[in-house]
């Protein structure tokens, strides 16, 4: 897939390409041939003139492998005491939730930040989290509930600026590679809509919430 694409800042039209929609299956993202590793703010534009480069932009589907049984929740953050705060979050929400939790730093060491309560799904985050390679994305590998007991207070995170998916379905990022480095553009959850509902489907999702204790 090869799409030009052209923004305006103000008078000036900064234009670049995006090349190519690469494929990574769980734990062996394809490799970017001819990457340029990341200058530092300075790479792709002249902030100070305002006058843009031609850059090349890499998109690649990022398959997540999800644990067993497991519900995963992926988002994006901005500071180093994230993995804490959300540790904090997941141990609060009912004991008896296991979980894994993966932070990717994007400056300074630039490690992969990572904690639990559950040492195999601590593994399985740090996997993902370095499947995504994006800076300041978080993992979080969740068993024994549901995201619906924990999203709002991972929303409500001080260091959390958004969250891309809550999902046990199949998933897969769309990343976006650039010489300044790597972030998720968003997710592939599931399948696409097959019909819509009707009377018979509306009482079977009704008589499924009650069978998961959300409707009387």
């Amino acid at each position: 897939m090869r799409v030009s694409y052209g923004a305006t800042l103000g008078k000036t039209r900064r234009a670049g390409v995006f090349s190519g929609l690469t494929r990574a299956a769980p734990g062996g993202r394809v490799p970017l041939a001819g990457a340029v590793a990341p200058k530092g703010p300075d790479v792709g534009a002249d902030t100070r003139s305002g006058r843009g480069k031609e850059t090349r932009m890499e998109l690649h589907e990022v398959a997540i492998a999800l644990p067993e049984d497991a519900n995963v929740i992926i988002g994006q953050a901005h500071f180093i005491k994230t993995v804490e705060d959300l540790y904090e979050v997941m141990v609060n929400a009912h004991g008896r939730i296991r979980f894994g939790i993966a932070f990717c730093e994007a400056s300074g060491p630039r490690l992969i930040r990572r904690d639990g309560n559950d040492p195999a799904l601590v593994e399985a985050a740090v996997r993902a989290a370095q499947d995504l390679a994006c800076g300041h994305v978080f993992v979080v590998f969740m068993q024994g509930g549901f995201p619906i007991n924990v999203l709002n207070e991972i929303k409500a995170c001080r260091e959390v600026c958004r969250v891309f998916c809550a999902t046990a379905n199949p998933l897969a990022a769309i990343v976006a590679e650039s010489p300044r480095g790597r972030g998720v553009l968003g997710v592939i959850d599931g399948g696409a809509p097959l019909g819509v509902e009707g009377e018979k489907e509306a009482a079977e999702r009704a008589q499924m919430l009650q069978r998961f204790g959300y409707k009387r």
